[in-house]
């Protein structure tokens, strides 16, 4: 492919099986086996996504291959394959299952089940509950059981890592029994955020809005210090969960240096098991599958000075990405305009739930909320964070080419309401071919299977190599 004509991206690429369609690859490279968790077997996705991430990521090759030429690199060509985007979208998952010392040990089922819940009057919904006490008030509220209620929060706090959420059949009884009105009240008295499954899809949305920023313009970009398009440049990202870390990870993949600001002590996320034994020392394995090779510096954000130091760090970065909550930035002084005043031509990005959309003080945002909200197909796999990290991505080099030939500095926004549109707008449900490959359903045996040793490395656990080869 090349910058002006995106070719037809491989199924298999560096993968050394035939695969023949979206169904191959997410039997083989273990999306169908993720996503069929709470199924209890392994099972297709509501659309092509294992394509459509790939097409994003050959679109962000592109774009960075473009901003490589405009640095004055000699650059040909860029190449990336379906499968390669499927192992992206599991890696945290792939991570996880590769931990264990002994590969002989027997694999632990996943229990079957997990929302979207139904109300009485048919309505289906999601909900979000940021701790364990909203998550008993809700409950309380409704006078369930609380022994069901003491017992289910562990397993509804950890669907984003395993993909499935068994709740006790005493708490989706007590909704099924509920008009929806009487559970939106429970919600809104309780801080909790419940979200109808739209009967609609939202696929208008652009996946990510760029503005200049006014001031003086920035130091010209340098040329290339290495092999990768975004040699030379540096990244300040301060991040949490999946979709900013995923944005940093990748911008990281194409070269650029990565500067990761965490909170004194680092992200507690950092200790959140199955932990890996890496060069680095131990850390949550689906962790190092975002941050690995990010360069870690501790700053206390919640102080004046911590601010200040963040503004230090950022007048030597091309690029500041953050995920904070509506309003933070503000609160801080840390906006695209104070950023840009430390450091001129810089792309400011901001990587959000919500966006704009649903306005000041919009509800907790986490994939499966966006997800019902947006109409897309529903999985407990973290599908919306993934796509929306290949979103921001490809807005900041998007930014970073208008920023070298104008001078200019950007503001990107995006959101995982953006990248749930944008997958709406490209999704296409033909996952009806017949099935040739095999069907994963072990990610361990999948991580120790040679055919993908060209696309996977070991470092404490098992994650994919970069999804590009850049020529």
């Amino acid at each position: 492919m090349t910058t002006s004509t995106l070719a037809a991206v491989p199924w298999s690429g560096p993968v050394d099986l035939a695969l023949a369609g979206e169904l191959d690859v997410q039997a083989a490279c273990g999306l169908m086996h993720v996503h069929g968790r709470r199924f209890g077997r392994p099972t297709p996705l509501g659309l092509d996504y294992a394509s459509i991430l790939a097409g994003e990521l050959a679109a962000l090759g592109a774009a960075a291959l473009e901003l490589a030429r405009l640095r004055g690199a000699v650059a040909r060509s860029v190449t990336t394959s379906v499968a390669q985007a499927a192992l992206l979208a599991v890696s945290q998952y792939l991570a996880a299952a590769t931990t264990a010392a002994d590969d002989d040990a027997p694999v632990v089922p996943f229990g079957v089940g997990g929302p979207p819940f139904v109300s009485g009057d048919g309505v289906a919904f999601e909900l979000e509950a940021p701790d364990a006490e909203v998550w008993r008030r809700f409950w309380t509220a409704l006078r369930a059981d609380p022994r069901a209620v003491a017992g289910s929060w562990r397993t509804f706090a950890d669907r984003f890592a395993t993909a499935t959420c068994p709740l006790p059949p005493e708490l989706t009884g007590v909704t099924a029994r509920l008009p929806l009105q009487v559970l939106e009240r429970a919600a809104a008295a309780t801080g909790t955020s419940l979200v109808r499954v739209a009967n609609r899809v939202l696929d208008h949305l652009p996946a990510y809005r760029i503005a200049e920023l006014p001031g003086a313009a920035g130091p010209r970009v340098p040329a290339p210090r290495g092999a990768l398009p975004l040699s030379g440049l540096v990244v300040l990202e301060s991040c949490r969960r999946v979709q900013g870390p995923l944005t940093g990870h990748l911008l990281r993949l194409l070269g650029a240096v990565v500067v990761r600001a965490e909170p004194p002590g680092g992200d507690p996320a950092r200790g959140v098991p199955p932990v890996a034994d890496c060069r680095s020392g131990p850390v949550s394995a689906r962790f190092h599958a975002l941050n690995r090779g990010k360069r870690v510096v501790e700053v206390d954000l919640a102080t004046v000075a911590g601010r200040h130091e963040l503004l230090e760090l950022a007048a030597d970065a091309d690029v500041f990405l953050h995920d904070w909550a509506p309003g933070r930035a503000e609160r801080w002084a840390l906006r695209a305009r104070d950023v840009a005043r430390a450091r001129p031509g810089v792309v400011y990005a901001h990587a959000s739930g919500w966006g704009d959309e649903l306005g000041d003080r919009p509800p907790p945002a986490t994939d499966f909320v966006v997800q019902a909200h947006a109409g897309v197909p529903p999985s407990l796999m973290t599908v919306l964070d993934v796509f929306g990290g290949v979103v921001c991505a490809r807005g900041v080099v998007d930014a970073l080419v208008r920023r070298v030939r104008s001078g200019a500095g950007r503001e990107v926004r995006s959101s995982l309401l953006s990248a749930a549109s944008r997958l709406n707008a490209r999704a296409a449900r033909r996952c009806t071919a017949r099935l040739t490959a095999p069907v994963c359903t072990d990610l361990a045996r999948l991580a120790a299977d040679p055919r993908f040793a060209r696309v996977l490395v070991r470092d404490g656990c098992v994650v994919p190599t970069s999804p590009w080869e850049f020529s």
